[in-house]
């Protein structure tokens, strides 16, 4: 089963298939999304990734959470659902 991922303190100019790139080094990602702001169109600075297996979900957050993708060290951590 897939599990979802938050990822947060994105540079501003990553894309999807950027955040898409840096996950797929530790594992299968089903879905890679950064958030984008409705009415400008600029990124919100987080997204979501979803993981094939909860295993590479966990390697993925152990592996990236404070690394930097550009000049900003990023947070990973299991999304939480919505309220």
């Amino acid at each position: 089963m897939a599990k979802k991922l938050f990822v947060g303190n994105l540079p501003w100019a990553t894309t999807s298939e950027e955040l898409r790139s840096v996950f797929e080094k530790v594992g299968r990602v089903e879905t890679a999304d950064v958030i984008r702001d409705k009415f400008t169109g600029k990124s919100r600075g987080f997204g979501f990734v979803e993981m094939a297996s909860e295993e590479e979900a966990q390697k993925a957050i152990k592996e990236l959470n404070g690394s930097k993708i550009g000049d900003r060290a990023i947070v990973v951590n299991i999304a939480r659902p919505r309220r």
